[in-house]
C-alpha cells in the first residue's frame, strides 16, 4: 500500500499551487483594468502546456470571443463585410478611399477624377 503525500494529489504528484504558483494581478490589454489570475488557473495553463498569460480579463475575453463567433457566421452565412481601403488618387493625389484592395501597377483615382476620366472615355467612343 503506497502512501500519497498529504498536500499531493491521489497520483502522488504535489500540488503545483502549493508549492509554486501564487496569484497574480495582470493588466487588461483592452479595458485596463487589473484582474487575478489565480494561482488554479496558473496550474492549468502550465498542466495544460501554456506559455503565455492571459492578456485579457473574464469579461473582455468573452466580449472578444463573442466578436470573433459573429465574424465567423457572417463568413459561414455569406455575407461579406464592406472594406475601405485609404489610397492617393493617381492624377490629383488627393487621399480617398476605395472599396476594393488595389492591384500594383494599376492607377486609383478618387471620385472625381474617375467620374471625368470616364467622361472623357465616353466622349471620345461617340
Amino acid at each position: 500500500m503506497s502512501q500519497v503525500p498529504a498536500t499531493g494529489r491521489e497520483n502522488g504528484e504535489w500540488d503545483h499551487a502549493e508549492m509554486e504558483f501564487q496569484d497574480r494581478n495582470i493588466l487588461c490589454v483592452d479595458c485596463n483594468e487589473e484582474f487575478v489570475w489565480t494561482a488554479g488557473e496558473q496550474v492549468f495553463f502550465h498542466d495544460k502546456g501554456l506559455k503565455n498569460e492571459p492578456k485579457r480579463c473574464k469579461p473582455c475575453k468573452q466580449a472578444k470571443n463573442e466578436r470573433l463567433s459573429a465574424i465567423a457566421a457572417a463568413q459561414a452565412a455569406g455575407v461579406r463585410q464592406r472594406i475601405e481601403v485609404s489610397v492617393s488618387c493617381a492624377q490629383c493625389g488627393q487621399q480617398t478611399t476605395v472599396p476594393f484592395y488595389p492591384s500594383q501597377g494599376r492607377p486609383v483615382f478618387c471620385r472625381s477624377c474617375f467620374l471625368a476620366s470616364r467622361g472623357a472615355a465616353e466622349n471620345q467612343e461617340s
